[in-house]
Parts: structure tokens; C-alpha cells; sequence
């Protein structure tokens, strides 16, 4: 939102997506800086915007995270203070249901980030923290030093996973995951589109994202894509389907975050799918 969508493309799978009976909408205060003549805050705005439209927020549960947007970088307590302020007015609301600290910050101690992120708890501003981009020991440390201190303490995390960006995940993260009883939301869902089924040996496909799956187009993705064809072809559902059905089976798995740019795209990846013992199998080989 903000990027490859317009706001009326980004309001059409808002509202499709509710229809479907989804309430959990992530972004972040930087989504999307990147895009020329953007500042940031262009995703929570459009977001902002819908629910005072559709009068829903209540109804929503909001995540946004701080401390990579250019201009409010890093995780001290004067800057989170501040981002908060920023977001809960882009997003036309007085709370934020999950935020997130969006990438760890070694340069400021983690009790002045969980003091911070306390205080805003404390205040109602937010209802409860996570971590994103976090590895598992710095995870670990921080989730000690909120017992130890009686700090908010994050609840779950976001870091990437799918069928083809399986560590440092698997090996680093879902043991702290199942050990603190954290929930587990893994971003690039779909390996930044490249598990949705569009993309094929020699096929050009026009997208913003196109450039970043330059690292699947190999031996190993397409031999996932095409089993994942074929399973897809087997349930008579979408490609994206049966990569999330996959990974919302994975140990530290709560649900998979995923991405439409328009609302035929939603449907695609809203359809859920029960693979069996032996798909997940021959799946979880092929990507090894």
C-alpha cells in the first residue's frame, strides 16, 4: 500500500479481505519510503484512512513497527516515543494493537527499548510488542530481561520464512519461539511472489517485486514450483495456497504473512488447503 497500489487498489482488497473475515492488517511506519517521492507513513495512511471510512477499527487488530524509517531510525526511548506518536496519527487511531520493534538495535541497551516500550503500554498507546528481524539470542536476552525487570515483553515475532528462506529460522528462531510460548508470523510468505505460480523457466513477469526473486529462479525453486503446481492442480486450489498451507504446518508457525496488490490476488492466497503427511514431505525435500 502505498507502492505497487493505489489507494483505491489498496481499499478494494481492504474490503475484500474483511468480507472474508480477516481483522489482522501488519505494516510499518516505513512502508513505503522507498518508493520516489514517498516520506513514509503511506501504508499505515491508506489503512488510517479505510477504517475511518468503514468505521471498523474496532474491529481491527493493527501492527506496526518502528525503528527503520529513515527519519525515526533506531530503537532508543526518545525515538520510539516519538514514532509511536507518528503512527497512531497516520493510522487515525489512539492505540496500536501490536508494535513492533522492526529490527534489533544493539547500539541502545534493551532495557531502555523494553522501558520505553512499557511505558507506551502502560500509557494505552499499545497493547502489546513484538520483535521483528530479531536473531534468537538477542531474542532470548531481551525476553529474560523483561522478567527480570517486570517489563512489557514481546509476544511473538516476524522474521522471513517460506518453502525457500528456511534458516537461520528453523535452526535459530523456533526453539526460542516454542521454548517462551511466543507466536510465530513470518513475512515474505511467499518469497516475495515467487511461490504464487506466476513465475516459469522463460516467462518475463511484469511486477515491482520481480527483481527480488532473481535468487529463486534456479534448480532448486523450480523443482519446488513445479510440485507445488501439481499439488495445487491435485486440491484444485492456487499455487500461493498450497506454499502457505506448508508453512502455517511448521514448528514455530503461528500464521504466515502474505501480500495482495489487488483484490483477485487476495483470493488466491485467503483459500486454505489440509495437505497431507506425504505433500508436506515432498515438499519440505525439495527445498532442503
Amino acid at each position: 500500500m502505498g507502492y505497487s497500489s493505489t489507494a483505491e487498489e489498496s481499499f478494494a482488497v481492504l474490503d475484500a479481505y474483511s468480507k472474508h473475515g480477516g481483522n489482522f492488517i501488519d505494516t510499518a511506519d516505513m512502508y513505503s519510503e522507498w518508493k520516489p517521492g514517498n516520506v513514509g507513513h503511506e501504508s499505515e495512511t491508506i489503512i488510517g484512512q479505510w477504517m475511518k471510512d468503514r468505521g471498523n477499527r474496532a474491529d481491527m487488530v493493527i501492527a506496526t513497527k518502528v525503528s527503520k524509517l529513515s527519519t525515526r531510525p533506531g530503537l532508543s526511548a526518545a525515538n520510539i516515543k516519538a514514532a509511536v506518536d507518528d503512527s497512531l496519527k497516520a493510522l487515525q487511531t489512539d492505540y496500536i494493537d501490536i508494535y513492533y520493534a522492526h529490527a534489533d538495535d544493539e547500539t541502545v541497551p534493551l532495557t531502555e527499548t523494553l522501558q520505553a516500550f512499557t511505558d507506551l503500554v502502560t500509557a494505552g498507546k499499545v497493547r502489546y510488542i513484538a520483535a521483528s528481524n530479531y536473531t534468537g539470542a538477542r531474542l532470548q536476552e531481551a525476553l529474560d530481561i523483561s522478567d527480570a525487570n517486570g517489563f512489557a515483553k514481546y509476544t511473538g515475532v516476524q522474521n522471513q520464512y517460506n518453502l525457500l528462506d528456511r534458516q537461520p529460522y528453523e535452526s535459530d528462531l523456533v526453539k526460542v519461539i516454542e521454548h517462551n510460548g511466543l507466536w510465530g508470523a513470518p513475512f515474505y510468505g511467499l518469497a516475495r511472489g515467487f511461490l504464487s505460480g506466476k513465475y516459469a523457466p522463460g516467462v518475463t513477469v511484469e511486477s515491482v517485486r520481480a527483481s527480488g526473486t532473481v535468487e529463486y529462479q534456479n534448480d532448486r525453486g523450480w523443482g519446488v514450483m513445479a510440485a507445488l503446481r501439481e499439488i495445487a492442480q491435485n486440491h484444485g486450489c492456487s499455487v500461493s495456497a498450497v506454499a502457505l498451507a506448508w508453512l502455517r504446518d511448521r514448528k514455530g508457525v503461528s500464521t504466515p504473512i502474505a501480500s495482495a496488490r489487488i483484490a483477485s490476488q487476495l483470493e488466491e492466497i485467503v483459500q486454505v488447503v489440509e495437505l497431507s503427511g506425504d505433500e508436506i514431505a515432498r515438499l519440505t525435500q525439495l527445498s532442503n
